[in-house]
């Protein structure tokens, strides 16, 4: 679908250079986690993955927010619209699809990330937010518990830290969701989308084929035993090492000029 986009009715799809911007767009539900607005999300997703000339995915809210987690008029008995976007899944595709896309995303956070949107922060590679944002996991203040979360969250931070943290119901600061590894740093508001447009332009200057394989790689060895790990890894080296882009990465080294990488 490279060059084609999609009938998107709660998000944007925006594409500059190599760089692929997707926002959440329901600034007047705090871009609120709907059935359609998930569904569009996986969508937009494989569609970036399977467009070769994106390298770098950003994913940012409209409005004053990132994202206040699940619609709660949903989840009471409240409906979703009709979409002209075929179906793809739900809220466990989701988090699924941040592992198969083999390109970095890099969440962009304003003024806060809650609930079920946390999941998008910990299935990001990188997460940049301005000083001032605030993270939580208020589900158990409303009775419910951030179930489906955990799943992401205890594989972003430590055990005891994410206990503390959905136990309790509180918001954090940046700066303490940093400490904890939620995510990667915290800059001043003003410098938000200068650091993140900085980020993306220095990943998709790496050579496509190696980021993709090294990401595949990176989520899969995860849940292996270290010696399976490591014979699984070899396995991909030697893949990564028949590239097109590893072959012109060594040729460029020896004769001393910038590689011109094609994703191959």
């Amino acid at each position: 679908m490279a060059g084609v986009t999609p009938p998107f009715e709660c998000l944007l799809y925006e594409i500059e250079g190599h760089v692929c911007t997707l926002t959440l767009n329901r600034p007047e539900k705090r871009n609120a986690l709907s059935a359609q607005l998930v569904n569009e999300l996986i969508f937009a997703l494989e569609t970036a993955r399977d467009d070769s000339a994106v390298r770098v995915i950003v994913l940012t809210g409209a409005g004053k927010a990132f994202c206040a987690g699940g619609d709660l008029s949903q989840m009471s008995g409240g409906g979703g619209a009709e979409s002209a976007i075929p179906w793809r899944g739900g809220f466990v595709e989701l988090n699924l699809i941040f592992a198969q896309v083999g390109k970095p995303v890099i969440a962009k956070i304003r003024r806060y990330a809650l609930a079920g949107g946390l999941a998008l922060v910990c299935g990001s590679t990188f997460v940049l937010a301005e000083d001032t944002a605030t993270f939580g996991a208020p589900e158990i203040d409303r009775g419910i518990f951030p179930m489906m979360v955990m799943a992401s969250l205890f594989r972003t931070v430590s055990r005891r830290k994410g206990l503390e943290f959905i136990l309790s119901g509180e918001r954090i600061s940046a700066a303490a969701a940093m400490e904890m590894d939620l995510i990667t740093r915290s800059v001043p508001a003003e410098e938000l989308d200068e650091s993140v447009a900085a980020l993306a332009a220095m990943l998709a200057s790496k050579p496509p084929a190696a980021m993709r394989l090294g990401l595949e790689a990176f989520h899969a060895q995860g849940e292996l035993g270290f010696e399976e790990s490591l014979r699984y890894l070899e396995q991909m080296l030697m893949k990564c090492l028949g590239t097109k882009d590893a072959q012109e990465g060594l040729m460029a080294f020896l004769q001393k000029r910038e590689p011109v990488w094609t994703g191959e």
